[in-house]
């Protein structure tokens, strides 16, 4: 390799950690943010795919005539939720649905209470939120059903809380499907053929927990493919260790699955340093800094995406289905996309309907 372009590519990874960090920061919050619901008391088979939500010319015509209004109670701000942003926005405009508040709460849940007692005093017809912590927040959104608003949650079910009386829907990441999807590039990355190393989230969240439960089941119908060793972290910044303490008692190892894109930031950081080209990462979440390691042919060779643009266009056309009635089950599911070098663009754009950051487009023309 030319120094011209190695420099290039250190100047675009130095860039990327500069410029990026607050993306993956929140992009490893949506992956961990929920309840410890227990996914056993939830049957999923009844569980609705956004494709499922639709809404007739006659049901909009009728949406429309009530002039309603809506607010969005957002945990955060990421590019993430933006996109989320978007598609509520854009489908409530679809159906003359005025947006009059978006708050974030910077992940903090005494700003999220704050921010939900200032939209109750405007009295929305329809709320998008996340929650924070259903525990304290929960008086903050039985305040705002008071006065006669319909909730749609993001993915974080609200200790207590009642589907169709409550809230009228969740929808959230297919975690089951992420989950076998993401078996399905470790067999793709290691030729079927495989010695894997887990580096699974060893906490009580309900997506993280259902997507590597659903990986190692999936895991398992390979036979030769095998799991020389599992790890768990809680925190993001343990796995840098574990990695390196895993493949130095296994070096064998040649594919390592972490949950999701910020907890493999360290990972990929020791592969570095210990100079392992050789390894392949699986993940879930699309973060800027794995994706450029990816579009440069580094260790990461694929990601499991969910489309964000859609929860936010999912979410929105179920509240105001509510208003006139519609129904639908309990969760609603948004579908999810495989992501390799080749279709690292064609991803970014449908799960964000928005260009690629102008760094990650000039690592792909490298």
């Amino acid at each position: 390799m030319s120094s011209t372009k190695k420099n290039s590519k250190q100047s675009i990874l130095k860039s990327a950690n500069r410029y990026f960090l607050h993306v993956l920061c929140s992009l490893c919050f949506y992956s961990f943010a929920l309840s410890a619901q227990d996914s056993q008391t939830i049957d999923w088979s009844k569980a609705a795919n956004a494709s499922d939500i639709a809404l007739s010319s006659e049901q909009i015509k009728t949406i429309k005539n009530k002039h309603l209004t809506a607010a969005l109670a957002w945990h955060g701000a990421s590019p993430w939720i933006n996109a989320v942003s978007r598609g509520a926005e854009d489908e409530f405009k679809k159906l003359g649905i005025k947006v009059i508040a978006q708050t974030d709460a910077q992940y903090d849940p005494a700003k999220q209470v704050a921010d939900l007692e200032n939209i109750s005093t405007l009295e929305p017809d329809l709320v998008l939120s996340l929650s924070i912590d259903g525990i304290s927040t929960k008086l903050s959104y039985q305040k705002i059903l008071a006065v006669g608003a319909r909730l749609v949650l993001l993915s974080n079910p609200i200790p207590g809380f009642k589907h169709n009386q409550d809230y009228v829907g969740i929808v959230t990441d297919d975690m089951f499907g992420m989950g076998e999807a993401a078996a399905e590039l470790v067999a793709q990355a290691s030729n079927n053929a495989g010695k894997v190393g887990l580096i699974f989230h060893d906490a009580n969240y309900f997506i993280t927990n259902n997507r590597d439960q659903a990986f190692r089941k999936a895991l398992a119908r390979y036979s030769n493919i095998k799991v020389i060793s599992e790890k768990g972290f809680v925190k993001e910044h343990e796995t840098s260790n574990i990695a390196a303490a895993m493949l130095l008692q296994h070096p064998e190892i040649d594919t390592l699955y972490v949950s999701w894109d910020a907890a493999a930031e360290g990972v990929i950081e020791t592969l570095r340093s210990i100079g392992r080209k050789d390894i392949k990462v699986i993940t879930h979440d699309l973060g800027v800094n794995n994706l450029l390691d990816m579009a440069m042919n580094g260790n990461v060779y694929g990601t499991i995406s969910d489309r964000p643009y859609d929860i936010g266009k999912t979410m929105a056309r179920i509240a105001a289905g509510a208003e006139i009635g519609i129904q639908v089950p309990e969760f609603t599911l948004v579908p999810f996309d495989s992501v390799t070098h080749e279709n690292i663009a064609p991803i970014w754009q449908k799960a964000f309907k928005a260009p690629l950051p102008k760094l990650l487009d000039l690592a792909l023309k490298q």
